[in-house]
């Protein structure tokens, strides 16, 4: 069977649409691959700049509250994802909060603690 001049032009567009559509869902996929990585690495640092525990001393925290904010608040403008954005943007928050805590003596460290403890928990599972 020949084709005819018209006939091969259609073919050849039928042919480079399938293409360009296979091309958009390899870019989408390699896309949601690349988010996911960035999403991991993310929140692998994230989890280890915060590293609170209940039993760590108020003054060891907040002599680096400002630093700590400064790093979340920046890997936060990193992430795509953004429950883990808005995560980590608050647990910041947490930090400058705790950073002009320190001008009235630490008062209601645990408070501050446990509010610390429950953004991190929701950036557990925003991230796993």
């Amino acid at each position: 069977m020949r084709m005819t001049g018209g006939s091969a032009v259609s073919a050849a567009v039928v042919l480079s649409g399938l293409l360009l559509a296979g091309c958009e869902e390899v870019t989408s996929a390699v896309d949601q691959v690349d988010a996911a990585s960035d999403k991991a690495a993310v929140c692998t640092e994230a989890l280890q700049i915060i590293d609170l525990n209940p039993n760590v001393s108020p003054e060891e925290v907040a002599a680096e509250a400002e630093q700590k904010a400064k790093e979340l608040r920046d890997l936060g403008n990193q992430v795509a994802d953004q429950t883990v954005q808005d995560t980590l943007f608050d647990i910041a928050d947490g930090y400058l909060e705790l950073e002009e805590r320190k001008l009235d003596h630490l008062n209601d460290f645990s408070g501050w603690l446990q509010e610390n403890l429950n953004d991190l928990d929701r950036l557990r599972k925003a991230c796993f």
